[in-house]
């Protein structure tokens, strides 16, 4: 049976006021209107609630069995208001979130202090995981929000780009590799070296594998000496002469910086990827992660830090 609110106003007014004329005012509808959702709630239940009199209404004894409930339900309702409307001003709670390497060490950090400068009560929790496990998470509503390198076709996931991310060659700074910086580095050594590489399922790895197709670089018959679930740890490898890397330029801006690495682009091919958010499609954000979320995706797009 389908109650309209609006039927249970009429009623309760119409039993606050003693008077259709009176509950009509305080509803500002008209009296014919009060009347006809009290007889349509009637009619739907099968019980006469009011009993009309030419100096009085009341309730019958159906009406006031049904009015205790109904008072009930309409501050029930206006409880629920309140308070997500107070949820919404005051913008206080927490934002469970998921992210993949490189958006959650590189991106998110300027993302989170950039919002909570606006909203000071508001704290994150973080989750950091590879790509799959985000969208993982994020299609078993364990968190609300994640951040990945790479689209995991999952079919309860949606993805939104907030960013771009440049890839770049990682070498040791060592002579062998210094001869390339004036003529840039060349495709087909890639094949001649050991890879230092994420692990599968990592956003980073299936980006790069799919740049060194675009290259023409048969991924299969790619060295991997190493495989690793931290970038920190390939940055280190790398510098230590353990192989080569393919890795994001936010990520390796230190190493380079104190001349532990070399970075190399490609004129061939531009070694850039989207970052995205991720939201389950059926599930309603929470007004702080809608909020954060609405934050994040016009955040990079507006100079902040954007890649380049």
């Amino acid at each position: 049976m389908d109650i309209d609110m609006k039927e249970l106003e009429a009623f309760v007014a119409v039993v606050d006021q003693g008077s259709f004329s009176r509950a009509a005012k305080t509803l500002y509808l008209t009296q014919p209107t009060v009347s006809t959702h009290v007889a349509v709630l009637e009619r739907k239940l099968g019980i006469k609630l009011l009993v009309r009199t030419t100096k009085e209404v009341y309730p019958s004894d159906g009406g006031k069995l049904l009015y205790g409930y109904a008072k009930e339900i309409l501050q029930l309702r206006e409880s629920a208001v309140q308070a997500l409307h107070a949820f919404s001003h005051e913008m206080q709670g927490s934002v469970a979130i998921a992210a993949s390497t490189i958006p959650g060490q590189y991106f998110l950090p300027k993302l989170i202090q950039g919002f909570r400068a606006d909203y000071p009560d508001v704290s994150f929790s973080l989750q950091l995981l590879d790509s799959t496990e985000v969208a993982s998470q994020v299609a078993a509503r364990k968190v609300e929000i994640g951040f990945t390198g790479t689209v995991i076709n999952l079919p309860k996931c949606v993805y939104q780009p907030f960013a771009e991310d440049r890839l770049v060659v990682i070498t040791p700074n060592t002579s062998k590799y210094r001869v390339y910086q004036s003529t840039g580095f060349p495709t087909w050594q890639l094949t001649k070296e050991s890879f230092i590489s994420r692990e599968l399922g990592s956003g980073t790895r299936l980006e790069t594998e799919s740049f060194l197709r675009e290259m023409g670089v048969d991924v299969n018959g790619i060295r991997i000496a190493v495989e690793v679930r931290s970038t920190e740890s390939i940055k280190q490898m790398v510098s230590e002469g353990l192989g080569i890397a393919v890795i994001s330029q936010s990520a390796c801006e230190d190493y380079c910086k104190f001349k532990k690495l070399l970075a190399f682009n490609f004129d061939s091919v531009k070694l850039r990827r989207k970052l995205y958010l991720v939201r389950h499609k059926n599930s309603i954000l929470s007004p702080i992660a809608q909020a954060f979320y609405d934050y994040a995706t016009g955040f990079y797009s507006k100079g902040r830090g954007f890649c380049q």
